[in-house]
């Protein structure tokens, strides 16, 4: 296949206008997903949660049946490839004040599935601790919007090709997530993931995993902590919609012992 291919507003490979505000001011929402055999996995979860946080925004969503049909444009029904779908606020004039009427813009983006090593599935990866920090604000807390410039500055930090992901702190140093997946720390039976009430993006396979975890005799929980909490962890794992589960082998100089669970939770997300 191509390395990418798109769809905009129903038109293969469209065009944009530069007066979009997803293009200006980052105003919008987005999803990435897995697709196999042309069908996005969880689509109900993930087209609720881009429903969600377009209306958190003030932006009319697509309904599920037209993004449907776009996704059926790029994706054969015998490939497994990515779906980026991103929802702009649509065309405006200069300035943040929203026009009186605005048409949502919608893209689908096809790439190819990353080809990730299968030492991340059972050796685990190695992630480092970000300087850059996340700002607070709660209105967007939780929300997948497209201004990810944190995580650009974030990911900039470091070339190691060992290193998978780098752990981001808000101003507090609050542990929140990884540029490109959230975290979980278990401690005995309790499975913790941040609390982002003030910020960073709440995933669909984060929800999922906290549904699932109890079927594996766990407890899952939200909570506030920071890196020395991290630190003194049982296991860590990371997860995001393409990969399922890892685990964390390393977190810069302390070492986590690799067990089954990440494994686990793959296989609870595959049922």
């Amino acid at each position: 296949m191509q390395n990418h291919a798109y769809v905009v507003n129903g038109f293969l490979h469209g065009t944009v206008s530069p007066l979009d505000r997803g293009l200006a001011y980052g105003d919008g929402v987005f999803r990435t997903m897995k697709v196999v055999d042309g069908i996005p996995e969880c689509w109900s979860l993930q087209y609720q949660k881009l429903e969600a946080d377009c209306s958190a925004l003030g932006i009319v969503c697509p309904s599920a049946e037209l993004l449907m049909l776009d996704i059926q444009q790029l994706f054969a029904t015998a490939e497994t490839a990515v779906a980026k779908i991103i929802i702009t606020r649509g065309d405006g004039e200069r300035g943040y004040s929203l026009p009186a009427v605005t048409t949502p813009l919608r893209i689908i983006i096809k790439s190819a599935m990353p080809q990730f090593p299968d030492s991340n599935y059972g050796e685990g990866v190695k992630l480092r601790v970000c300087e850059t920090r996340l700002s607070h604000q709660p209105k967007l807390a939780g929300i997948k919007h497209l201004n990810r410039l944190e995580n650009v500055l974030a990911r900039m930090e470091w070339h190691d090709p060992e290193i998978y992901d780098g752990i981001l702190l808000d101003n507090n140093r609050h542990v929140i997530e990884c540029t490109s997946a959230n975290i979980f720390a278990r401690f005995g039976d309790a499975l913790l993931t941040p609390k982002l009430n003030d910020c960073g993006v709440a995933g669909v396979t984060r929800q999922r995993v906290m549904d699932a975890v109890p079927q594996l005799g766990l407890d899952a929980k939200i909570r506030v902590f920071d890196m020395e909490k991290l630190l003194q962890a049982d296991e860590v794992i990371v997860c995001n919609s393409l990969f399922g589960a890892w685990s964390v082998r390393q977190i810069e100089d302390r070492m986590f012992p690799v067990t089954q669970l990440a494994n686990l939770v793959r296989r609870v997300l595959a049922e």
